[in-house]
């Protein structure tokens, strides 16, 4: 018969066996139901965050709510773990802020949380709250078209905008016929009409689906009272947005559009040409050792160039819009000032305001020097 002594000593064996196997084996279990740990744990650390996550277990893995609303939360760059747990918490996105604390640390994604805005719910369990915060990339992304911008330029806003649209692609799409809308029945491009402003997109919009939204956008602007001053000036909806397109990139400054369409309106009225830089700038196309688009200053050469856009060579209009007007100049064209001026110069000070004339002579002693 074995001693009392022994009989204890075995127990305590025993005991302590049993009490290792229960706490090495808790690592084993929470690998099984969360995951592998941080590799970086200690072993201590691991046992306590593997009880911990195995004790929390439902508060991680199922969804607080099946109804709630969408919330929005910021993560803010250089943000502690504990902080934006406490806040998911408070914000009523997560049930038990601590546990999921508990699960960022188990797993290292503590190290990984990005700061940004995201979209989260309490329709989601703590472990997918935990997932979305590791990547902060949008699925939507806001894309920027600038009045005056010819297609060209609106491409090569595209491979920093988050969109999958490619510039060529874009390019390629933009100058080619697109049907289903009254105003550009017969037009071989869509230049003019891709309306200038700041749009939320999907980052898996395609090229046609972009194409469509810059264009519907512009149909929804074109009021009954827009198109009613185009044709009060003897315009059509594309002559109109043809004419807005050089008002844009000729008005440095938008207080001044209303008096610049006014110019233009009665040239075209007078049967003389508009003699309009900017037309010969869209026929020059891009200028390398300037890196634009817009050649400026123009010379006497440039002036003569043969394209169907140099309106110092073409009588009226040119074929189509040189750019894509903003809703400034589109309505200086439906409203135009009334004036008797026929020509115009940039003023000799470097303001971006002009100087208007009635007379060729006046005008021409209205040039700088």
């Amino acid at each position: 018969m074995m001693p009392p002594a022994a009989r204890m000593m075995a127990a305590a064996i025993l005991c302590g066996l049993l009490l290792a196997a229960a706490v090495f084996g808790l690592p084993a279990l929470a690998e099984k139901a969360f995951g592998p740990a941080a590799p970086w744990l200690t072993l201590p650390q691991l046992v306590q965050y593997s009880a911990k996550l195995l004790w929390a277990d439902g508060l991680l893995t199922r969804p607080p709510s099946l109804k709630a609303p969408d919330v929005s939360f910021s993560v803010r760059a250089g943000e502690g773990v504990d902080s934006v747990c406490s806040r998911l918490e408070q914000a009523g996105v997560v049930v038990d802020g601590r546990a999921l604390r508990d699960y960022l640390i188990y797993t290292g994604q503590d190290t990984t949380l990005q700061a940004g805005q995201f979209q989260l719910s309490a329709r989601m369990s703590a472990i997918e709250v935990a997932r979305q915060m590791q990547d902060a990339t949008p699925a939507d992304v806001v894309f920027v078209v600038l009045p005056g911008w010819r297609i060209e330029e609106i491409a090569a806003g595209l491979p920093t905008s988050g969109l999958s649209v490619s510039p060529d692609e874009f390019i390629r799409v933009a100058l080619s016929p697109r049907p289903g809308y009254d105003f550009l029945a017969g037009a071989s491009t869509t230049e003019g009409f891709l309306f200038p402003d700041q749009y939320v997109l999907s980052r898996t919009t395609a090229v046609e689906a972009l194409l469509d939204a810059l264009i519907r956008n512009f149909a929804q602007r074109m009021s009954a009272d827009l198109k009613q001053g185009f044709a009060a000036q003897g315009l059509s909806v594309y002559e109109a947005t043809t004419l807005a397109s050089i008002v844009e990139r000729e008005a440095v400054r938008e207080e001044e559009a209303t008096m610049i369409a006014s110019v233009y309106l009665n040239r075209l009225r007078q049967g003389m040409r508009l003699d309009a830089d900017p037309t010969v700038q869209y026929a020059l196309g891009f200028n390398a050792g300037q890196q634009t688009w817009w050649t400026n200053p123009l010379s006497l050469d440039d002036l003569k160039i043969a394209s169907a856009y140099n309106t110092y060579r073409i009588e009226g209009l040119p074929p189509a819009p040189i750019a894509n007007p903003g809703p400034e100049s589109l309505q200086a064209v439906a409203s135009p000032a009334i004036s008797a001026y026929f020509f115009f110069s940039a003023r000799c000070d470097g303001s971006g305001y002009h100087v208007f004339a009635a007379s060729f002579e006046e005008h021409l002693g209205n040039l700088c020097e």
